[in-house]
């Protein structure tokens, strides 16, 4: 039985579910020889701000249990270099790719969308309003108000496919979903990583010099995946669903809670080509169930009888 693994965010079609994460695939040429493309649906590039970040202080990243703890700060060239050294190297790539773009307020969320919109290369723009180690006194996606009007303004200024990642930790998934889709974004990406730390019990000081970062790896998708359902419950708008994915099998899971596509990213440090076993896994769990397209799984949980 011939599987059809492709599925439709906004304007973008993906050959599979998969899509890998901002910040764990590059700007997407470095993977080339490494990553199996045909496998990967899209990918992300690493947030994008106006001006150069030379990113937090070290250590800015290390393994901790079943995860990783990173606090790199949105190291980035700036818009500029990236139009003008990164994506014609991106351009090489056929699979479909969206460009993360994040700021400190509205005002550069806004130039960095209305420039991106005259780039005919850049197909797709995801909305990070939920990176963990900034140092803000609060992410934006945990500020309602905040997320619904910079949604809206930034979907004012493209027709591009416009995706807007969110943090897992927000008072009501529930009502940032409704909000997001009410302003008019083609999808909603959960979860971005969860605060957390770590500390050197011989110095007493902690690991990272950030002080705290974001967790991610194995040990966030339950948290993840309960997310990622109420959020699927509360709005009718394509969820790109990940944390902690690292099998067919836990992309199975997002799939059936509500999700569209599936975000894989920590498993990719240490196998830049997770998503060619997984497809192959997808395909096996497919054909096993009598399956022929993904919509035949995508919010297909059984929570009753």
């Amino acid at each position: 039985m011939k599987t059809d693994l492709s599925v439709k965010i906004g304007k973008l079609k993906l050959k599979t579910p998969f899509i890998c994460a901002s910040g764990t695939f590059g700007y997407g040429a470095e993977m080339k020889g490494l990553a199996d493309f045909k496998s990967i649906g899209a990918y992300v590039t690493k947030t994008i701000t106006v001006q150069p970040r030379v990113g937090n202080p070290p250590p800015r990243i290390m393994e901790v249990e079943t995860g990783v703890l990173n606090s790199i700060g949105i190291e980035n060239p700036g818009l500029d270099v990236f139009i003008r050294e990164k994506l014609p190297g991106i351009k090489k790539i056929t699979t479909p790719f969206l460009v993360s773009v994040g700021g400190h307020d509205k005002e550069e969320f806004k130039e960095l969308v209305a420039r991106l919109d005259k780039v005919r290369a850049v197909k797709a723009i995801e909305l990070n309003l939920s990176c963990p180690n900034l140092r803000l006194k609060k992410l934006i996606s945990q500020s309602p108000a905040l997320t619904g009007t910079l949604v809206k303004e930034a979907r004012a200024l493209t027709k591009k496919t416009l995706v807007v990642k969110v943090t897992g930790e927000t008072e009501d998934i529930s009502r940032i979903t409704r909000i997001v889709s009410d302003a008019g974004a083609d999808a909603l990406s959960l979860v971005n990583t969860f605060f957390g730390m770590a500390i050197n019990i011989d110095t007493g000081r902690p690991y990272l010099g950030n002080i705290y970062g974001g967790y991610s790896g194995k040990g966030i998708k339950p948290l993840s995946l309960y997310r990622v359902w109420k959020a699927a419950q509360s709005a009718d708008l394509p969820l790109i669903g990940g944390g902690g994915v690292s099998r067919a099998e836990d992309a199975v899971e997002f799939l059936l809670a509500g999700a569209t596509a599936v975000s894989v990213g920590t498993v990719l440090f240490t196998d830049p080509d997770a998503t060619k076993i997984m497809a192959q896994g997808l395909r096996l769990y497919m054909k096993k169930h009598g399956l022929k397209s993904i919509n035949q799984i995508t919010g297909k949980i059984k929570t009753s009888g």
